[in-house]
C-alpha cells in the first residue's frame, strides 16, 4: 500500500435488518477508526471509492454492525456487499521509532544477515507476547519472532528485512 494511499481495514460481509446497516469484519486493531461523525471510504467490487460518514458501530457475534450516513435501506445496502473499507492512510497517527503498521511488512523481502533470502513477510500472527512473521518462498515457510535480538534491519524504503535467527529456526 502506498505511503499516500488508502489502507484496508475490513470488508462488508452483509447486511443486517432492513433499516441500511451493514455487517462487516474489521481488520483493525482499533475500533476508534469507526467513531462516530468520522469518516471512512468504502471502494466496492467495480473498484470505485467513495467516502461516507459513520453514524454508528456495534460489536455483533464475531462481526460489527455499522450504520452509514446516506444508507438507510437494505436494498441500498445490499449493493456494498463484497466491499473493502478502507481508510486514508494519511489520516494514521505518526508512529515511534521502531514500531511499524503491518501493512509496511506484510510483501517486505525477508533475508539472513548473510544474504541469504528467506522469503517475503506473507502475514504476520499476533500471539500476545510477540509478533511472529511468516515468511514464505514457494512451499517453505519460516515463522520468525518480532523480537529487537532477531530482527535487526527494517528499510520500508528498499523493503527489505534482515534477521539473525537463533539456532533451530
Amino acid at each position: 500500500m502506498e505511503k499516500d494511499g488508502f489502507l484496508p481495514i475490513g470488508k462488508v460481509v452483509g447486511t443486517h435488518g432492513v433499516k441500511g446497516t451493514l455487517k462487516i469484519f474489521s481488520d483493525s486493531e482499533s475500533l476508534s477508526l469507526f467513531d462516530p461523525g468520522s469518516s471512512i471510504f468504502i471502494q466496492n467490487i467495480d473498484g470505485s471509492v467513495k467516502s461516507w460518514l459513520i453514524r454508528w458501530l456495534r460489536p455483533h457475534k464475531r462481526f460489527f454492525l455499522l450504520s452509514l450516513e446516506g444508507i438507510s435501506d437494505i436494498d441500498r445496502a445490499q449493493n456494498f456487499k463484497g466491499a473493502r473499507i478502507l481508510i486514508d492512510r494519511t489520516s494514521l497517527p505518526q508512529l515511534e521509532e521502531g514500531v511499524y503498521y503491518w501493512s509496511d511488512l506484510i510483501g517486505l523481502r525477508v533475508f539472513l544477515i548473510d544474504g541469504t533470502c528467506l522469503g517475503n513477510i506473507e502475514s504476520i500472527i499476533e500471539t500476545g507476547s510477540n509478533d511472529v512473521y511468516v515468511v514464505r518462498k514457494g512451499n517453505r515457510e519460516t515463522l520468525i519472532p518480532a523480537l529487537e535480538k532477531v530482527v535487526k534491519v527494517i528499510d520500508l524504503e528498499s523493503k527489505t528485512m534482515q534477521v539473525d535467527l537463533p539456532e533451530g529456526l
